[in-house]
Parts: C-alpha cells; sequence; structure tokens
C-alpha cells in the first residue's frame, strides 16, 4: 500500500476529479467544503490521503483547529453532520489513522475526532450518539411519496392551499433572506447563529457553483420559511432550515421539503440526507420520519492524545444556552463571530 499523504484540496489540482475515482465519497470531501471551512473561520486542512494508481484509496479529511478555548485539535469535519472516513478495507484506515494520530502527537493536538467511521470502530467507544436519516429518490412522484406519513401529505396540502408558495433559487439574496430567519431561529433555541461569512462562502463555493440551492416559503408576499440544500454525484443534502415561529400554523416547512424533494427526484437524484439529529429533539426526528426515511445510528468517535485511546466522554457544548434566548440579535451575530471558530 503507497504512503499516507497530507493533502490541501483548497490547492491540490483535480481534487474532486480524484473524489470521483471512490464511491465513498460525498459533498463533505469536497474541495468546496474545505474552502468554506478554511475560508470562514481559518482551519488548516489536513486531508490524509493514499493514492493508489491514480485512485483515491484512503481519505480521512481533517480540519486543524487551533483554538485557545478549546485547545489545538483535528477535526473531521468541523460543522458537518456525517463525513464517513474513506476505505475500502480496514488495514488502509488502520494506516490512515496511524498517520493521523502521530501526525496529531508532532504538532501538540489535544484530540482528534471523527464524525462517522463505525465500519471501523467499536460503537462502545464512541463519545456521542445521534440518528441519521436518508430518503431513497425516484423520478416517479408517486414512488417517493407513497409512504409518507398522512400528517405529512395533509401539511403538504394545508401549506399549498393557505397560499404558501416555495420557488428554488441560488441568488445571495434568497441566501440572506434565509439568513435572517436563521438568526431569529437560534436565538428561539438558545443558541448564537454562525457568522453571515459561513454563508457568504457557501454562496461564493457551493451555490454560485450550481452545488445547492436556497428553497424560500412565501406567504401573501414574505418570506416565512428557507433552507439550504447540498448536492454532489447522485446525493442531495438538507443542510440548514430556518422559519418564521409566527407563520408555522401555515407548514411552510413540508411545503420546502416536499419541492426540494421532488426537484432532486427529477433531476435523477438518488438519496436525500436529511442529517443528524440529537436523540433528545423528538420534534425533528418526527418530522424527518414523516417523510418514510430510512433511521440509522450516528456515532462520533473522539481520540484522547495524552491518554492514547478512544474515549467515551460527551461534549461540554450544550445544545441550548436560556441566556441566548433573550439578547438582540446584533449581539448574538456578533456571539457567533467571536465563538464559532473555537467550536467547530
Amino acid at each position: 500500500m503507497p504512503d499516507v499523504q497530507i493533502i490541501n484540496p483548497c490547492t491540490y489540482p483535480h481534487w474532486d476529479s480524484l473524489l470521483e475515482t471512490s464511491d465513498q465519497t460525498t459533498f463533505f470531501h469536497t474541495a468546496a467544503w474545505a474552502k468554506v471551512l478554511n475560508e470562514s473561520y481559518g482551519y488548516k486542512p489536513l486531508y490524509f490521503t493514499i493514492i493508489e494508481n491514480g485512485r483515491l484509496a484512503g481519505l480521512i479529511p481533517v480540519m486543524e483547529i487551533d483554538s485557545i478555548l478549546t485547545g489545538k485539535r483535528g477535526v473531521s469535519l468541523p460543522f458537518t453532520d456525517i463525513c464517513d472516513p474513506v476505505a475500502q478495507e480496514h488495514a488502509v484506515f488502520d494506516q490512515l489513522l496511524e498517520a493521523v494520530i502521530a501526525h496529531g502527537r508532532k504538532t501538540g493536538w489535544k484530540s482528534f475526532e471523527i464524525r462517522g467511521g463505525a465500519t471501523f470502530l467499536d460503537k462502545e467507544l464512541s463519545a456521542a450518539r445521534m440518528l441519521f436519516h436518508t430518503l431513497a429518490l425516484n423520478p416517479e412522484e408517486a414512488e417517493v411519496s407513497k409512504a409518507f406519513r398522512d400528517s405529512t401529505y395533509r401539511n403538504i396540502r394545508k401549506a399549498k392551499k393557505e397560499g404558501v408558495t416555495v420557488n428554488l433559487e441560488r441568488s445571495c439574496e434568497a441566501l440572506a433572506a434565509f439568513y435572517r430567519l436563521h438568526c431569529e431561529t437560534r436565538r428561539h433555541h438558545g443558541l448564537p447563529p454562525q457568522p453571515w461569512l459561513f454563508f457568504e462562502n457557501i454562496f461564493e463555493f457551493v451555490i454560485a457553483l450550481d452545488k445547492g440551492f436556497v428553497a424560500v416559503a412565501e406567504h401573501l408576499g414574505k418570506i416565512i420559511a428557507a433552507a439550504v440544500f447540498f448536492h454532489y454525484r447522485s446525493g442531495a443534502i438538507f443542510k440548514f432550515g430556518a422559519s418564521d415561529r409566527k407563520h408555522l400554523g401555515h407548514r411552510p416547512n413540508n411545503l420546502v421539503m416536499w419541492e426540494a424533494i421532488k426537484k432532486y427526484s427529477q433531476k435523477g437524484f438518488k438519496v436525500l440526507d436529511f442529517g443528524r439529529t440529537e436523540l433528545e429533539n423528538i420534534g425533528l426526528r418526527q418530522f424527518k420520519k414523516g417523510w418514510d426515511s430510512d433511521e440509522k445510528k450516528l456515532f462520533y468517535y473522539q481520540y484522547d492524545l495524552k491518554k492514547d485511546r478512544f474515549v467515551s466522554t460527551s461534549s461540554s457544548v450544550k445544545s441550548s444556552y436560556a441566556v441566548f434566548k433573550h439578547l438582540p440579535i446584533p449581539v448574538l451575530r456578533l456571539t457567533g463571530n467571536l465563538l464559532y471558530r473555537h467550536v467547530g
């Protein structure tokens, strides 16, 4: 087996062409996502790669976070729901992991986190356990929707009956409209919003290059919900969603999702990834299951470089903080600008 190379996909020629030589790669392995993370937060891309006869044989993509608050560490990958290592054989994964840990020791990491990888790692050693939902798509609309929950059908019909319309857009204005709702939604959930710079880079490296779009729901001329979707090869990803809580009774989120599902189905995509769901988020889990999505367990792993082993400690970052629910949006945005690069 060839040696492991450490590659920066932001500068490596034809990185995405290399990814296409493996059937295991996803959007989150691409140069576009690496550029979003690097340009938004200053993380250092270190993609541990094995190339054999011009083909991708193994990959663990890592961003190095060097923070005065959370320490120096490697994450595969920050702000990414799932990023499984690329490896057909356990021996390939072991070689990659050994290279990552050796590099971490050399450069002073305190830990290394993998978001996925249960195929190669013991589930009992996981640091976090969540759920992951995917929906199989089909060009025949009836085939996709035939097993939807009755309440999902009713909510789609209600949105249409009450005059909600959805447009799928690739403009910065649409992303800005989403961001306004995103800030309000994050405040409701007790969290600051990600920096606008993060979404500006999503626009530049993803949406403007036709690797995603914004689905925008309107009612009587007012934008009341929006969602951001990415796509790569035959897979689509629901990455972010937000809505105006005063208009949830119109069920705009259901229509947003349905219009995206139809669009991706018509274009020949095979699967829609709904992303991760925390175990305690019963409402989000039920929303995703209402589309007849396939539910699987998702595991995150953390390797402690000092203890020289995987540890099962949970994150110190909570999913909600009461203080943020009462702060003005400008203060929350400033807080997000200051904190998110340290969280990763």
